[in-house]
């Protein structure tokens, strides 16, 4: 499935290369503290003994895949130290994953959380984007209550921080979030600039909401644009890795077929030989490895130097020392940006040994220093195109929202119809709750407005609508079939200890 395949591609290129080099930095004692958001649907997989087995696998093709690569590629010396690389990586991440974490990353991120260098934060359960969902404040609830129990289960404390998938904001929302005993979260640059009333330090400093003692910290803008510009950002640098030339289209579909899709489908592989040299040609020279690390190494020291002259700009006009809040997706180091786990190394030995300007600090370690706060409201906003809704809201996925506003309402009354259900009702009402939220999920929308992959999120987004109505159905007609309700489960089996009863 194309889910797995993506989860696959997050672990090799993402997570354990993050995992290996946190290990790293506190092995040579660099004091370091980040936050990272790791939602419960991740850690769902993570957690997953089925697909844990079948990652392994995985890496098991792609590690003879290399094998291969390095044959193939033996006359052509441009290409023959990227194959070997490649090999080394997966065996590398075949040992951290079997030998070094036991296959339970969960595990392994709440160690680096228990030692103090990560903060460990969440979002809604299934990433839905909550401003569209406000008609129906239980169904918000339920995504940040369901996500917050999860939390808990996975990390073995309460979670401070809360994510807004897509930063999606709409003002009230603190309200829940209150409920559930979040202490801040994060929005984008114009949330908070055109917050009520304006923030005096604009996005350089918090503010506590006016519903609820909720701090909302800002996106900086000037960081963001240095790494996610295309214009400006460093991934776009000619010597880093190009993404889009991947040997899972490049080559044969014979060399490549038991090392791919079973199907035959032609998939990203993760092995790729060519840098970005000119982004708009086609013509690629072939890629390399240390030139690509020393330019990884320069853009660190680019960004701290602009960070530092940000910060000296900042300092005589503000009463406390200006916070810069740089949020990323964690794709992007590894996956999207090959070289990005290494920058963020370097990036972050560089703030410990090389200037004194400035530190590196978590939403909670500043509210704690910093307890007052100027109140104020931020404004409706996302991170998507155009600042609000418009990727989540268009003619082209508008469509789904009827359905799931009928859900949301029938799962209410479900809810509060059947207050102790047992038994197979009781798994049936808890599978409706999970196809409700599988339906929220906003990447759905999301892939439907981008135009990419659109019949596969129009199906999964009708069938998980078909699922929960079909079941909802049964449930009033008591013609329950157990066959049904298992298979269900066994599908759609994220969170195994959801309680329906968070809809009543």
């Amino acid at each position: 499935m194309l889910e797995e395949n993506w989860f696959y591609e997050a672990l090799t290129e993402t997570y354990l290369p993050l995992l290996a080099h946190f290990t790293t930095l506190l092995d040579d004692r660099v004091p370091f503290r980040l936050t990272l958001s790791l939602s419960p649907t991740l850690c769902s997989m993570f957690s997953d003994v089925l697909l844990q087995e079948r990652y392994l696998w995985h890496l098991g093709k792609l590690i003879r895949l290399a094998e291969k690569e390095i044959d193939r590629t033996a006359r052509h010396p441009e290409f023959s130290k990227t194959a070997k690389m490649y090999y080394d990586r997966f065996s590398e991440c075949r040992r951290l994953y079997e030998e070094v974490y036991a296959r339970d990353l969960v595990a392994a991120f709440r160690g680096f959380q228990d030692r103090g260098v990560l903060e460990i934060i969440t979002c809604s359960a299934t990433h839905a984007f909550l401003p569209n969902m406000q008609s129906s404040e239980r169904a918000v609830r339920a995504q940040i209550s369901v996500s917050a129990d999860a939390y808990r289960r996975f990390f073995g404390c309460d979670p401070k921080g809360f994510w807004l998938p897509e930063c999606g904001y709409y003002p009230g929302l603190e309200t829940i979030l209150d409920k559930e005993d979040f202490r801040y979260f994060f929005v984008d640059t114009h949330g908070l600039l055109f917050a009520d009333p304006r923030p005096d330090y604009g996005v350089f400093a918090p503010v506590i909401c006016k519903e609820a003692p909720v701090a909302a910290f800002g996106r900086d803008a000037e960081s963001s644009r240095s790494v996610w510009s295309a214009d400006e950002g460093y991934p776009g640098h000619p010597s880093y890795r190009e993404f889009y030339r991947d040997i899972g289209f490049d080559l044969d579909i014979d060399y490549l077929r038991p090392h791919i899709d079973p199907l035959g489908i032609r998939i990203q592989t993760g092995i790729k030989y060519y840098r970005v040299t000119d982004r708009k040609s086609p013509d690629k020279k072939p890629y390399e490895r240390l030139e690509a690390l020393r330019i990884a190494d320069e853009h660190a020291g680019d960004f701290l130097s602009n960070r530092g002259q940000q910060i000296r700009r900042l300092a005589p006009l503000m009463d406390r020392p200006p916070l810069i809040v740089a949020p990323y997706d964690a794709e992007l180091f590894g996956h999207w940006w090959y070289e990005g786990p290494e920058w963020l190394n370097f990036l972050i030995r560089k703030i410990a040994f090389e200037q004194d300007t400035l530190s590196l600090v978590t939403a909670s370690d500043y509210l704690e220093r910093h307890p007052e706060n100027q109140r104020s409201e931020p404004s409706f906003s996302s991170w998507g195109e155009g600042g609000f809704s418009k990727m989540w809201l268009h003619e082209s996925n508008d469509w789904i929202y009827r359905h799931l506003s009928r859900m949301e309402e029938l799962m209410t009354e479900s809810a509060r119809r059947y207050p102790e259900a047992e038994g197979l009702a009781r798994r049936a009402l808890n599978q409706m709750a999970r196809e409700l939220m599988l339906a929220e999920s906003s990447d759905w929308a999301f892939i439907m407005k981008s135009g990419t992959m659109v019949n596969y999120a129009v199906r999964r987004t009708r069938e998980h609508i078909a699922n929960f109505l079909r079941l909802h159905e049964d449930m009033n007609k008591n013609t329950l079939e157990e066959d049904l309700v298992a298979y269900l489960e066994s599908c759609n089996n994220i969170f195994p200890e959801i309680d329906y009863r968070v809809y009543a």
